[in-house]
């Protein structure tokens, strides 16, 4: 009987001795500091916005307060690039993370736009959205556990769902608001009309704002495609005058641009602030750019040359800035040469999904947000395609018809070449020199024309990229002179 009792009090002593060492671990684990989740990514993409269109990149003239506010909290990029000059090959390049060789998406179709008097070759035919096969950006968020939302312009499919979107406010398959569609009542998809005057991006945000507060307590990727500031040039009429007392200068002097521009601003300062207030600020990664260049005719872009469709700077560099507290260098400035191909493979290494894209054209740009040490590398564009002229006399491009003939272009270091298949024209220029691509060094720097054209040749093949050589049968010499001699061209 002593024996038995013996027993039992060791079993208790020992049960009790496991309880209590249990109780201590999880009292040592509470007081160790919390594991830190994932950052919530937002990914703000504003539409037709150009390179100079901001007070931080050196406009004088739009007032942009909380963009230049988040430029001193982040890291500015100064050559950074769209990977297409217009909206829907350059949407589909950042959310595929593939260049325009692989997906096929070259241009706003058609193909062949212009007269078709003035076009000497049959243009590749373009596709007009990404397959909903592909594994896009958002689908990747997914498989690394997040809540995705879209609000605005998507354009590169018809349903967001099927290409990795769990909520989705205003996006469909169209480029852009309409006529007269940026007040209620609204002509785009996929969202309620507002009360009548209502602002469209007002209500985007608002919407955005929704989301970030009903996804607050979860790991979300927020994708603000504002439909803004891509035509008709619509703003607030408030903001309308306010700019109509104002001195522009430089080729940036529109009040109904620049009205449109100040809203877009104020929107990006709301989405900061719920960001603040909800105590998501300090774990958001939030990159802020455009889609590519600005219509030169409605904002010029000075000094770069051209506007949106070509790709002289002004159609293909835009403004860039990436806030991550704690992980990215407050108030820097990158010089780096970089794209917006390069945003998949830089979240892909951020928040480590479970299916991982392996075949990516851009490269990630981690290892820039604590150092921005000069980091060599080459970007390629390839447009086999035509995009007609907006304005004659106001585009800048090559030639007055097109904004876009075929082509394909190399950024080497401080070397870009352009090449051109119609007439086998190549130019040269010293972007560090010669920033508004002026002086077309061709024949002056033959071992750089040889070794960028090697480059560009390689890549080609290997990207197996479709280069137009069929003759337009409907292609007229003396109509295509006339049409040039009445514009004024040389």
């Amino acid at each position: 009987m002593k024996t038995r009792w013996v027993n039992r009090v060791d079993t208790l002593f020992s049960s009790s001795f496991a309880v209590c060492f249990l109780l201590v671990s999880i009292a040592c684990e509470s007081k160790k500091a919390p594991q830190r989740r994932k950052p919530n990514v937002v990914l703000i993409n504003v539409d037709d916005l150009g390179w100079k269109d901001l007070g931080f990149m050196g406009s004088d003239y739009y007032d942009t307060p909380n963009l230049d506010a988040l430029a001193t909290e982040g890291m500015v990029f100064t050559n950074a690039y769209a990977s297409a000059a217009n909206c829907a090959p350059s949407r589909a390049c950042m959310l595929s993370g593939l260049n325009t060789t692989k997906h096929g998406v070259y241009t706003v179709s058609p193909s062949d736009r212009g007269d078709k008097k003035t076009r000497k070759l049959i243009p590749t035919k373009n596709i007009a959205h990404l397959s909903d096969d592909l594994y896009t950006l958002p689908k990747m968020m997914k498989s690394a556990g997040y809540v995705t939302g879209s609000f605005g312009k998507w354009h590169i499919g018809k349903d967001p769902s099927k290409q990795g979107i769990d909520y989705n406010v205003g996006g469909s398959s169209k480029g852009n608001p309409g006529k007269d569609g940026y007040f209620a009542p609204y002509t785009i998809d996929n969202i309620e009309n507002g009360p009548e005057g209502e602002y469209l991006t007002d209500r985007l945000t608002s919407e955005t704002v929704s989301f970030i507060e009903k996804n607050k307590d979860t790991t979300f990727f927020l994708y603000i495609p504002f439909y803004t500031v891509h035509t008709p040039i619509m703003g607030k009429e408030a903001l309308i005058e306010k700019y109509k007392s104002k001195q522009g200068k430089d080729g940036q002097d529109n009040p109904e641009y620049a009205a449109m521009v100040s809203s877009m601003d104020e929107n990006v300062g709301r989405i900061l602030k719920t960001l603040k207030t909800l105590n998501l600020e300090e774990n958001t990664l939030l990159i802020f750019t455009s889609d590519n260049g600005g219509i030169r005719s409605i904002s010029e872009q000075n000094p770069l040359r051209a506007g949106k469709g070509s790709y002289y700077e002004g159609g293909i560099r835009v403004p860039l800035v990436i806030k991550w507290p704690g992980k990215i260098l407050k108030g820097s400035t990158n010089h780096n040469t970089v794209s917006n191909l390069d945003f998949y493979p830089t979240l892909q290494e951020v928040v480590a999904p479970v299916e991982k894209a392996t075949k990516l054209d851009g490269v990630s740009l981690t290892s820039q947000f604590m150092d921005t040490t000069a980091n060599q590398r080459d970007l390629y564009f390839h447009f086999p395609i035509y995009l007609q002229a907006y304005s004659m006399v106001d585009d800048d491009g090559r030639d007055p018809l097109f904004r876009t003939r075929p082509g394909s272009v190399i950024i080497s270091g401080d070397y870009k070449l352009h090449r051109y298949y119609e007439d086998e024209g190549l130019e040269l220029y010293n972007l560090k020199s010669d920033l508004g691509e002026r002086n077309n060094s061709v024949s002056e720097n033959p071992l750089k024309v040889e070794e960028l054209q090697k480059k560009l040749n390689s890549w080609l093949q290997l990207e197996n990229a479709p280069i137009p050589v069929e003759k337009n049968l409907d292609y007229d010499e003396s109509f295509e002179k006339v049409k040039l001699q009445k514009s004024g061209h040389k």
